[in-house]
Parts: structure tokens; sequence; C-alpha cells
């Protein structure tokens, strides 16, 4: 296509501005408003470059090969580095005609064209750059790169297959639009704005991410979670908002629905023209969803379902999106004729067209909460409301016409864990988000440490920089490794939970996403306390995000499960599966596990492995997986030892479960930890030798030799570790801090943060050294 000198002159702009796939709503009105101001722009320049900011209606490759062509045929000579504006100038004159250039050096003209790239944020090197290196990778014009190693190969590993999808979702919270001020603090207020960026985000398509295309989606469960993960770098209320909407309410209906339920409500639902609830949880039993008390009676005279709060403690409790919703998907015992099928979950609608509550349901505000205060709380019962049957998400559960129950799982045991497994996604949302919260604490305190000195020696002229005190690296360079190690285990996690969406059996992950889930949060919740101590006062001001990450992030350890109660369900999975091994391998089996007993009391009692204190050896991969599986092996044995015992004394199965209830926590956080190293392990070593691969290895050994030694009493105890081996783990790692030390700065550059959400004045009022 042949274009004009006045779009060739802000074609630069566009083409970097559309690189990353997504121009926000106020992007598109501000190039709008731009060009309309932009002089020797003809009507027709006007109208195609217009046509071009339509985010519903992307350029597509084609349109974006001839932006290429037409740059790679007009841009200038570039042997000297220019901006966007420039290129773009010099492309204007040389597609005009001889009497036509000069008009190109118009300062009203430069200054237009320098407002669309300034309003667009593309004044900037990295924007050159990114249109050097699309345009003129030929010419192998790299950004300058750090001396240890490149923040963007490094956040390139961190981000992997997802990364456009996250891209694109931090280039829309970076508008102006996302922006939520740090004292608006009425909950009302916020809320109110809150929604209103839910729904923004629904117009761009993301809220329908899991949902087949035929109802706006990209069938994408996976893709659900990586918006997830990078929405908790801005405003987490916001981010909340859209798991419960999306997430919780619409992956039941997805999920436990079929094609009636689709094609009734997942179109209104991903734009959100229809606010859901998720109303599981009362207050009268928890995380015991077994035993939830509101029941749905059907009655076959009428076709419909009666749902039910007998009592007080059976209101549903906490429940997100309570005040705005119009339809809550009300989890509940199904009751056909004399029979309890067990829960199932029923579609109920709460509100009229004028957002007045239908007869029978009532709905009490939560009131103000530690945090997470933009999110609508609620507690919801129900007085006899009748539904159609229709309303039952029937997927694992039907009444048909002669009010007949039927199941394709006939176990209800199995059919309740189904149930509940069809809705894993939102365990591991909640880990991917609470490793970005940790990322943000530590992306802040050390940040702030890189510029905050005090107390200076009789050698020095300067304070000192508190992150050169070994006592701050011991504090958070621990905390940094568990991050990275994590990101990898979240991957492999994300991945599996995406190719379970194909099977009807999700145990495995299940399992998984509930280790991780208690993991990744209670990571968090450490991390964000000790970097807001690690800022000292500075920490505890609003101003500087701590706060409010602490306050917003404190529920994720309880919600989506309490974590407690999640490792238990690990450690039955990791019985169960050790069982099924005995089961199914016969004579074999008892011979390996007999083997392996034999392998660990040698190891156990191996004196050259216990006091090895070599630090190659102490550095070896294979010590620290070594270590980290022993110890799973061991509480594994153990457990099944004490239980095997208890149940010759014939114990009541209830007593025996209480009697080993910490052990089994404890088995499960060894097998997490040690799935994590695994994981990371696995990425690592399959990276080409690079200084990328150097500063992962380092921050690996950082995480596995932490969680050796933070466990030295357990290791002490069983006679793997000698109390001098202890010591040298803990002199290794103190030199491995003093390592990570000169590149702190660049370890947290690679989590990706865009500037404009990087809101901490610590963080923004000086720029922080790296040296």
């Amino acid at each position: 296509m042949n274009y004009s000198p006045g779009v060739l002159s802000v074609l630069p702009i566009f083409y970097v501005g559309w690189a990353d796939s997504v121009l926000s709503p106020s992007e598109m009105q501000l190039i709008r408003n731009q060009v309309q101001k932009i002089p020797n722009l003809s009507i027709d320049d006007k109208k195609l470059l217009i046509s071009w900011t339509d985010q519903k209606n992307p350029p597509n490759a084609e349109t974006f090969e001839s932006w290429k062509q037409a740059l790679v045929e007009f841009s200038p000579d570039l042997s000297q580095r220019k901006n966007l504006v420039q290129i773009g100038l010099e492309m204007a004159k040389k597609a005009s005609s001889a009497s036509d250039k000069a008009i190109w050096d118009a300062p009203l003209v430069q200054q237009a064209i320098i407002e669309l790239e300034h309003s667009l944020g593309l004044d900037n090197s990295l924007s050159q750059q990114a249109f050097y290196n699309a345009i003129y990778s030929s010419q192998n014009i790299e950004l300058e790169k750090q001396d240890a190693f490149d923040v963007l190969k490094m956040q390139a590993h961190l981000d992997g297959p997802w990364a456009e999808l996250k891209t694109r979702t931090k280039k829309l919270i970076m508008d102006e639009f996302f922006r939520v001020p740090t004292d608006l603090r009425d909950k009302d207020a916020l809320r109110l704005k809150i929604l209103e960026q839910c729904k923004a985000l629904a117009e761009q398509g993301l809220g329908a991410y899991t949902f087949s295309e035929e109802y706006g989606g990209k069938s994408s469960p996976a893709g659900t979670t990586v918006i997830f993960e990078a929405l908790a770098m801005g405003n987490l209320s916001l981010l909340i908002k859209f798991g419960v909407q999306f997430g919780l309410f619409g992956g039941a209906v997805y999920s436990l629905g079929t094609a009636y339920h689709h094609k009734t409500y997942l179109e209104a639902l991903g734009s959100m023209k229809l606010a859901g609830c998720f109303a599981m949880t009362e207050t009268g039993h928890g995380s015991n969803v077994r035993d939830l008390e509101t029941t749905a009676t059907y009655i076959h005279e009428k076709g419909t379902l009666v749902i039910h709060s007998p009592t007080v403690t059976a209101g549903k409790e906490y429940i997100g999106n309570a005040l705005h919703s119009k339809m809550a998907a009300v989890f509940c015992q199904l009751i056909v004729g004399e029979e309890n099928h067990g829960i199932h979950a029923v579609l109920v609608p709460l509100r009229d067209e004028n957002h007045q509550e239908l007869p029978g349901i009532a709905v009490k505000d939560n009131g103000y909460k530690m945090g997470l205060n933009g999110v609508d709380n609620g507690r919801i019962w129900f007085d006899k409301v009748e539904v159609p049957v229709a309303n039952l998400l029937n997927k694992y559960g039907s009444i048909d016409e002669n009010g007949q129950y039927s199941s394709p799982i006939e176990n209800p045991s199995k059919r309740f864990f189904t149930m509940l497994g069809a809705l894993v996604g939102g365990r591991v949302s909640v880990a991917m988000g609470s490793n970005t919260a940790a990322k943000k604490a530590l992306d802040i305190a050390i940040s702030y440490a890189l510029k905050r000195r005090q107390f200076k020696t009789l050698s020095q002229e300067t304070e000192t920089l508190i992150l050169d005190y070994p006592t701050h690296q011991e504090r958070l360079f621990p905390l940094l490794a568990k991050s990275y190690v994590l990101s990898f285990a979240l991957e492999r996690m994300r991945e599996k939970f995406a190719d379970s969406m194909h099977s009807d059996d999700k145990r495995e992950v299940e399992a998984l996403a509930a280790g991780i889930k208690s993991y990744a949060s209670w990571h968090a919740t450490h991390t964000i306390q000790e970097c807001r101590e690690a800022c000292g006062g500075k920490g505890y001001l609003a101003e500087n995000e701590l706060a409010d990450l602490k306050a917003d992030t404190d529920i994720f350890t309880t919600f989506e499960g309490d974590n407690h109660v999640l490792l238990q369900l690990v450690a039955k999975s990791i019985l169960t599966e050790f069982k099924q091994e005995f089961n199914d391998g016969g004579y074999g089996a008892i011979v390996r596990h007999l083997f392996k007993r034999v392998s660990s009391e040698y190891i156990e009692k191996n004196p050259f492995s216990a006091r090895n204190t070599d630090a190659s050896h102490l550095l070896d991969v294979e010590f620290h997986l070594q270590t980290l599986r022993y110890r799973e092996e061991k509480l594994l044995f153990s457990l099944s030892d004490r239980m095997r015992s208890f149940l010759k004394k014939r114990m009541n199965p209830n007593d025996i479960f209480l009697r080993t209830q910490t052990h089994m926590i404890s088995l499960a956080m060894a097998n997490i930890e040690r799935y994590i190293l695994e994981c990371s392990n696995d990425f690592v070593s399959k990276m080409e030798d690079s200084s990328e691969k150097e500063a992962l290895l380092t921050l690996q050994n950082v995480f596995a030799l932490d969680a050796i030694y933070r466990d030295r009493g357990w290791f002490l105890e069983n006679d793997y570790l000698s109390g001098e081996k202890s010591k040298a783990i803990r002199k290794v790692l103190a030199k491995t801090y003093r390592d990570i030390r000169p590149n702190a700065g660049l370890y947290v550059k690679a989590f990706g943060i865009p500037e404009v959400l990087r809101n901490a004045e610590i963080v923004k009022r000086e720029q922080s050294v790296v040296n």
C-alpha cells in the first residue's frame, strides 16, 4: 500500500504503539485527539490513522506487514541514533515532492507529532530500541547491556511462553484510567471505581478469555491465570474483583454448566453485563464444603428448585461481588424426593433490573476489612427462593422430566471432588498473584536499600548503603531467590492445569495447586512483612505501597481454601499414591520400599555425607535434590508407619488423623519445596550457558541451601547433617549473598514491573544505584 507523506510522518509511532498488540482506551482517545491537531494531514490521512485506533478491530497481520515495508523503504540513514519523531519526519520528507519537503520542518508540525509520541509514552530509549530491533535487526543494534546479565533476557525467562499476554495486560493497567489514589479510603467510592475498571477489562476481552470463541473468549483457562498474574502488579481490589466475576462465577457457569447455560449466560457474563458472585462458603462450615447447610429442594409439580438457608449460620459468608451482583452461583445440598445427592451449584437471581433485591433474598455488607475494600464482600441468605430446574448447573448431576436424578459419576464422593476439581483455576490464580505481590514488595525494598544510607566507618567518606549490611542481605536475598524459583514451578503448574482441562481426572493438579497456593501465599505474606520492616518507618507509610500490599494479600492465605486445610489435602494425595503403588506393585513394590528404607538409612548414617563441608559439595545441585528428596521420603515413611501402627491398635480413623495432622503438614511442605526445586533445576539445566543461567543458578543455590538451613533442626535430629555441616551451609549462604549483592538491582528490574506501576514514593523520588 502506498502511504502519503502525512501518514508516514507518524507511522513509526503507530508501529511501536501497536507492537505489543494493545492500545488502552485512554491512548486510543489521545491518538484521535492528537491526529486532529497535526497540520498537513489530509482528511483521508486522518480517517486512515483513526481507523487504526480501534481496539476491537486492530490492524491485521497484512496491514502490519505493509507498515513494516513502508518503514524499511522510506526510513532515512540510521547510522546515527534518531528518535521516532525524527524518523517519521525524515520519512515524510523522503516521500514528498521537492517543493513540499520544507513543510515538515515547521515547528507546529514537529510539536504536534512530539505531543502524540509523548501522549503514548513512547518518548524513551526503549521505544526507539523496539523500532530499531524490529525494522533494522540486520544492523544488530542492541540495548546497552549490564555487565552481569541482560535484564531483558532474564525477564523473558521469567515471563515464559505467555510474555505477550502479560505485556498486553500490564499495558492496559498502566493507563491512567486504572490508577487508584492511595487516599481513596471510602469503600463505597472505591468499590464503584473498581467496578468500572473491571468492566473496562471486560470490554478489552480479558474477562471472557477462558470461554470458547463463540462466547467472545480464547478457549484458554491458562490464559486467564496469566492475566490474573499480571493484574497483580496493579490494584489488588481490581485483581480480586476480576477473579470473582470471571474466574469464580464465570468458572462455575463454564465448568459446571452445560450448553444451555453457556448459551444463556456466558456472553453477558464475559462482558460483565451480567455481574455475578460465587456463593459457596457459609458462616457455620467454612472450609467444610461437603456439609454446607443451604438446600436446593426439587419440586416436581412446578419444575423448580427451592433454595433455602435453614439457619443463620447457613448464610453465605464473605461473598465477593455480593453487593454488585445480579446473580449468584449457589452451592447447596441438592434434595430430590427423599434423597440428598450432595453438593451441587444452582444459579439464583439476586436483584431486578433496578438492582433491588428480589423476594426471599437478603444481602448484608461485610463492611470495612483489613484490605481489599474495593471488593464488595457480603453475606447472603435465601428464604425459600424458587428458581427453574434449568438453573441447576448440571454437568455432573441432572434432573430429568420425570423428576429422576442422574449423574455421569455414580460415586457421590468422587462426584463431589470432581466438581470441586473443576474449579481449581482459582487456586492456580491465587498462587500466581501471590508471587507477583511478593515481587512488587522485593522491588520496593531492594530498590530502596540501594539508595538509603546510614552510618559510616572511619575508612568511609559516605555512609553505608543498607543493602551492604549482611543482615539486610540475609533478610531479603532468600526471599528474592524464592520468588525466582517459584516462578518456574508456577509455570509448570500452569502447564499441568491447561493439560488437565482435557481430562475429568484433575486429582494431580488439584493437589499440586493446593500445595503451591499455600506455599506462594505464605511466601507473599512473609516477604511483604520482611520488606516492610526492611524499609523502616518509610515502609509503614501508605504512599510506599507496602501497607496496602500487606493488607490486600493477607487474605490470600485463607481464601480459595485455608492453607493448613489445603496442605492436608496434599498429604492425603501423597499417601493415596503411596498406597496405590503398593496395591499395583505387589511384591516388587515392597522390595522397592525396603530398598529405599535401606538406602535412606545408609545416607543417614554415612559419616562422610553427613559431615562433608566442602563448598563445591554444598553448592552441588545433586546434594540439594538428594537432601530435599530424603526429607520428603523420610517423612512419608514415618507417617505411613505411624498410621499403620495406630490402625493395628484399632484406633478410630478420625483420632489417627488428629494424632498425625502436624506430621501431614510437614510432609506436604517437604513435598512442595522439593517440587519447586526440581522445576527450577529442570528449567535452568536446559538453558544454554550464559550469564543469565549463572545468575539463575546462584539464586537456585540460595533457595535450596536456605530451605535446608531453615529446617536444620529436623536434619540434625535425623543425623542427616552434622553440626559442622550446618555451620558450613550458613557460611556458604553468606558468601553467596555477597555474590548476589552487585546484581540485586538487576534481579528486581527483571521482574518487568512497569515504571507507571512502581508507585512507592521511596522508589520514585530518587534514582536507585546499581553498584
